[in-house]
């Protein structure tokens, strides 16, 4: 395989997580010998989320509007917001059809190995938004790792310390999970029961 466009498709595919060589190989091959009309769909679809898909202005998930649907509905309530790592958390959550307030995503996690620090995800913005609106309750429903834990207490202290009431998800999300793998039921449970 020398050619330089299947080299340069195959390194393109690679970029997706958990997609090493032989699964870009497999993937490139499989578009260019028995889908190719499939291959400019998806040319087409990535072309197109990557110009018109941005950040929300109110609670940063991803949308081709300024506001996310969510954001823009006047039926959810603005007085919980539930803080989430990313917007597979938040749709996870939304799945559940149990939570009927707005959200915050962070865009990730603390991890401090990682080099990634309090400004690298988006709690300035939240708490600028804290002082913003009125929020009576703050949902920490952050994962259950030790990343997951440390951004949790980073943010409940700080919303602590401004008078917001605190909880986070019940531990009925096994411990080490990501939200996004949780069972629908599970999740719904842990949000009922949270402290």
């Amino acid at each position: 395989m020398t050619e330089p466009r299947l080299l340069s498709l195959v390194e393109a595919l690679r970029i997706l997580p958990g997609v090493g060589v032989k699964s870009a190989q497999r993937m490139a091959f499989h578009l260019l010998q028995h889908d190719r009309e499939g291959a400019l769909r998806l040319a087409t679809a990535l072309d197109g989320a990557v110009h018109d898909i941005r950040h929300c202005e109110r609670c940063h998930t991803f949308t081709e509007h300024n506001l996310c649907d969510l954001c823009a509905d006047p039926e959810r309530d603005a007085n919980v917001l539930c803080i989430v790592e990313t917007p597979a958390d938040q749709s996870a959550l939304e799945r559940t059809g149990s939570y009927k307030g707005l959200y915050f995503v962070l865009m990730g996690r603390l991890s401090p190995l990682d080099g990634v620090g309090v400004r690298d995800i988006g709690v300035g913005p939240l708490l600028e938004r804290i002082e913003r609106e009125p929020v009576g309750e703050v949902i920490l429903a952050t994962s259950f790792t030790a990343e997951g834990e440390a951004t949790s207490h980073v943010i409940g202290e700080a919303l602590k310390a401004r008078g917001i009431t605190v909880s986070r998800l019940a531990r009925g999300v096994p411990a080490g999970s990501e939200l996004e793998y949780v069972d629908l039921s599970t999740i719904a449970h842990a949000l009922a029961d949270r402290r």
